[in-house]
């Protein structure tokens, strides 16, 4: 059997050496074949300097350099097009993810189960970090309706019949675990260690955590269009209310000079409400416009024993 290692690599150059090392002691014996793809996302550092060296004295690595920044998830996609593997496993190159617990995931891939995700037990990420992956996922479990664990991220094994599915999904938003999560198949998690960054910070800073987790939200659910409805809904009954309220005490007699205060608050409230509408809206639409160019997903500047 072939196993495949697919890591998206981004300010790593420090980090290669020993991640090809580790996974290379780490491979089941039921494997007798190994490729590993390095896939170089135009990181700023020599990276690719270090891809291409390693892939001269092990010609299992495959290196493929991408033609700018096209964003971690894409990276992903650009090796899984490239695996052959039975096996595929899917980690992050800054050792944050232990190449010693691959064999724990096949272990357990044996019983029958063709998506294996590692759920972090201790996570060694920042507060904030932990903080705002928790308020996504929570967020993005409403929305979608689907349970979601914010110990689990990339990392994992999957069968090829997996990945095969997974690479018939060419919609311009990728976020690999909610796509691995829609094509079904019978998975389960094993808690595995998880390690602190060995070398600098992290990549992804709050601004890019947002715009991440906006795109992935617009991407896989339409909750938030079903939200505004409900919202308009409620803010017509509650000024149908008023509006009988006020024909009443006009009947009355009841009708006073109307204040200046409520009138402007109510105009600026509604108009609020308008905006947001129409902000969400135009989000939605944004990303159909996106989508609809049908620009390829990422381009292959170079590419080493592949």
């Amino acid at each position: 059997m072939k196993l495949s290692i697919v890591s998206p690599v981004y300010r790593a150059e420090n980090d290669l050496d020993e991640l090809v090392i580790r996974i290379k002691m780490s491979v089941p014996d039921n494997f007798n074949t190994l490729e590993i793809i390095l896939v170089d996302d135009f990181s700023p550092d020599n990276s690719w300097s270090k891809i291409q060296q390693l892939s001269q004295d092990n010609p299992e690595i495959i290196g493929i350099k991408l033609s700018r920044n096209f964003g971690q998830h894409y990276a992903i996609t650009a090796g899984l097009d490239h695996v052959t593997g039975d096996y595929i496993v899917v980690m992050d190159c800054d050792l944050e993810d232990r190449p010693e617990e691959i064999p724990n995931l096949y272990d357990k891939a044996k019983d029958g189960f063709e998506i294996v995700l590692a759920r972090r037990h201790n996570r060694q990420d920042s507060f904030l970090k932990k903080t705002f992956s928790k308020a996504f996922y929570r967020t993005l479990a409403y929305l979608t309706g689907s349970k979601q664990d914010e110990a689990i991220a990339n990392f994992g094994i999957y069968s090829s019949a997996v990945i095969s599915e997974v690479r018939k999904m060419r919609e311009s938003i990728r976020y690999f675990p909610t796509m691995v999560k829609w094509v079904g198949f019978k998975s389960t998690t094993v808690d595995v260690a998880h390690a602190s960054r060995q070398d600098g910070a992290s990549n992804y800073n709050f601004k890019k955590m947002a715009n991440l987790a906006l795109d992935i939200i617009l991407a896989f659910s339409d909750k938030p269009l079903r939200l505004i409805i409900k919202f308009g809904a409620t803010v017509a009954f509650i000024a149908f209310a008023m509006a009988i309220y006020t024909f009443v005490q006009w009947l009355r007699g009841e009708v006073l000079v109307s204040g200046y205060a409520s009138l402007i608050i109510s105009i600026w409230f509604l108009s609020g409400c308008l905006l947001m509408t129409l902000g969400v809206i135009g989000m939605y639409i944004g990303k159909i416009f996106e989508g609809v160019k049908n620009r390829p997903l990422y381009i292959i500047e170079e590419i080493i024993n592949g």
